[in-house]
């Protein structure tokens, strides 16, 4: 079995294995907790407006702490934009969800994929460098921080290769890349990446919970 073979097999499909299963015990753990039932009258009937209201208002810095923080909500969503384009719209990823699903859908031009995946890089490369020269995020850092980045940056860094055709041999680059891909769909259910899952779930429940208390989100 050549390295390319273990990757499109066995590592394929213990890192998808984990994934889900990683993701299903996290979402059931959570929603299996026991919550103190809300006796008080609610403010607000409609609470689930405030829900809405928390996803959208979530959504962009408060006024206050713009010139702070609009620069870091801009990369934020460069990188994850970023992640969802190359990840969706590039054409041998959607042959392989093809294979799988049984249909597929267009891509975008290769260039543009190129394009979307060094600026992308130079978001992540740009979020690490501020991490590390701020003394307060790089006091309140850890592990999963960095290795969130790392396992983030490693698929597009090896997959800008292969597209490149820059390994010394194609085969043995692309399946490295591929090991990449299977890195990151581990450490997902168990770090940061979680909250792909959970920033949409937490704004609106914090949302909904300020409404029926009378309050804003």
């Amino acid at each position: 079995m050549t390295l390319l073979d273990f990757a499109r097999g066995p590592a394929m499909q213990f890192a998808i294995f984990i994934f889900v299963f990683g993701i299903v015990f996290r979402l059931v753990g959570v929603w299996a907790m026991r919550h103190k039932r809300d006796l008080s009258e609610p403010r607000q009937p409609s609470a689930w407006k405030g829900g809405i209201h928390g996803l959208i208002q979530h959504a962009w810095p408060y006024k206050p702490f713009r010139d702070k923080l609009m620069t870091d909500y801009v990369i934020g969503y460069v990188i994850h934009l970023g992640l969802l384009f190359v990840i969706f719209f590039y054409k041998p990823h959607i042959l392989f969800f093809q294979d799988i699903f049984g249909f597929g859908w267009p891509a975008l031009p290769n260039g543009v994929i190129t394009a979307i995946s060094i600026i992308t890089i130079g978001a992540l490369v740009i979020a690490l460098v501020k991490r590390l020269t701020d003394p307060v995020r790089r006091l309140i850092s850890n592990f999963d921080d960095y290795f969130t980045w790392f396992v983030t940056t490693l698929p597009f860094v090896t997959g800008l290769a292969t597209a490149g055709n820059v390994w010394w041999h194609y085969e043995t680059g692309l399946a490295i890349h591929l090991l990449s891909v299977w890195l990151l769909l581990i450490y997902f259910p168990f770090g940061k990446l979680m909250h792909a899952f959970w920033f949409g779930v937490s704004r609106y429940t914090t949302g909904s919970r300020f409404a029926r208390r009378g309050g804003m989100a």
